[in-house]
C-alpha cells in the first residue's frame, strides 16, 4: 500500500539551502524572512501603484537628470525656501484649527493659542519666525539665481515665476501680520495699506481691496485671512510646480567660474 506523503510544514524560506563560501549553515533566520517579505509586498504596491498610474517614468524624468559641474550648497536655496512654505503650510494648519477672524475674539483667540493650547507656543513660533526665514531664504536664492546668470536663455520664463512667488511671499507676510490684531500689528497694517494707496494707477483701487472699503473696518480681518489662508498659498503652490517642472526640464546652469567644456568635435578639428 503506497504511503501518503504529507505536506511539509517548513516554509520554503526556512529550508536549508547549498552553503556558499563564507556562510554559515544557510538558514536564513526569521528577521531576515520578515525583512525580505515586507520589502517583496512594498515592491508589489508599487507596482501595482504604477501599472495605474505610470508615475515611475515621471519620477524618474524629475529626479535623474544631469547636474553641471562645480554644484555646490548655494544651489539647495531653492529646495530650502520650498520646505520653508511646506512648514508654514503645516503650522498653519495647525494654528487655523484655534484662530478666530473676528475683530473682537482674534486677539483673544491668538492669546490662547500661546498659553493654553498643547505645543501652541512652540507652533505659533515656527509659524512666525518660519516666515522670516522662508523671506530671508527666498531673496538669497533669487541673489544666486541673479549672479550666476540662471536667468537669461532659455529660463526667462522660470525667472519671471520666480518674481511672481517673491511677490506673493511678501503678499502672503503682509497679510499675516494682521492677524494677531494687536496694536502693532493694526497701525504697522494701517501704514502698509496706505503705502499701497499711493500707488499710480491700481494703488487706490489695490488698497480698497485690501481694506474691503472705503476704510478699514470689521472685514478688513476677514479679508485679510482669506487672502493669507486660501488665495495666497493655493497660487504659491502652483507655481511652484510650474517652477519645478521648469527646472526639470530644462536643468540648472553651472557656476560662473567653471568653463564649458569643448566638444571632443571641435577639439579635433583646432587640432
Amino acid at each position: 500500500m503506497p504511503k501518503l506523503k504529507l505536506p511539509n510544514p517548513i516554509p520554503d524560506q526556512l529550508r536549508p539551502r547549498p552553503q556558499r563560501p563564507g556562510e554559515g549553515n544557510g538558514r536564513k533566520s526569521t528577521k531576515d524572512v520578515v525583512i525580505e517579505s515586507g520589502r517583496d509586498a512594498g515592491i508589489s504596491v508599487v507596482d501595482w501603484v504604477d501599472e495605474r498610474t505610470s508615475l515611475s517614468g515621471a519620477a524618474r524624468w524629475t529626479m535623474f537628470r544631469k547636474v553641471p559641474k562645480g554644484t555646490n550648497w548655494f544651489y539647495t536655496l531653492g529646495s530650502a525656501t520650498m520646505f520653508a512654505f511646506l512648514s508654514q503650510a503645516v503650522t498653519g494648519v495647525f494654528l487655523a484649527m484655534y484662530y478666530d477672524p473676528s475683530p473682537t475674539r482674534a486677539y483673544e483667540s491668538t492669546r490662547h493659542i500661546t498659553n493654553e493650547v498643547f505645543l501652541g507656543e512652540f507652533v505659533r513660533g515656527m509659524h512666525k519666525w518660519g516666515a522670516t526665514v522662508m523671506m530671508v531664504l527666498i531673496f538669497l536664492h533669487m541673489g544666486r539665481t541673479f549672479f550666476f546668470g540662471a536667468y537669461k536663455y532659455p529660463r526667462e520664463l522660470n525667472w519671471v515665476v520666480g518674481v511672481v512667488l517673491l511677490v506673493l511671499t511678501m503678499i502672503m507676510s503682509l497679510t499675516g501680520y494682521l492677524l494677531p490684531f494687536d496694536q502693532r500689528s493694526f497701525w504697522a497694517t494701517i501704514v502698509a495699506d496706505n503705502i499701497n494707496g499711493t500707488g499710480p494707477f491700481l494703488g487706490p483701487y489695490l488698497a480698497d481691496f485690501l481694506r474691503a472699503g472705503p476704510e478699514f473696518g470689521a472685514t478688513t480681518l476677514a479679508r485679510f485671512y482669506s487672502i493669507h489662508m486660501l488665495l495666497v498659498p493655493g497660487a504659491i503652490a502652483a507655481l511652484i510646480g510650474v517652477h519645478l517642472y521648469l527646472v526639470a526640464k530644462l536643468g540648472t546652469t553651472a557656476p560662473p567660474w567653471v568653463k564649458a567644456e569643448e566638444p571632443e568635435q571641435l577639439r579635433t578639428e583646432k587640432v
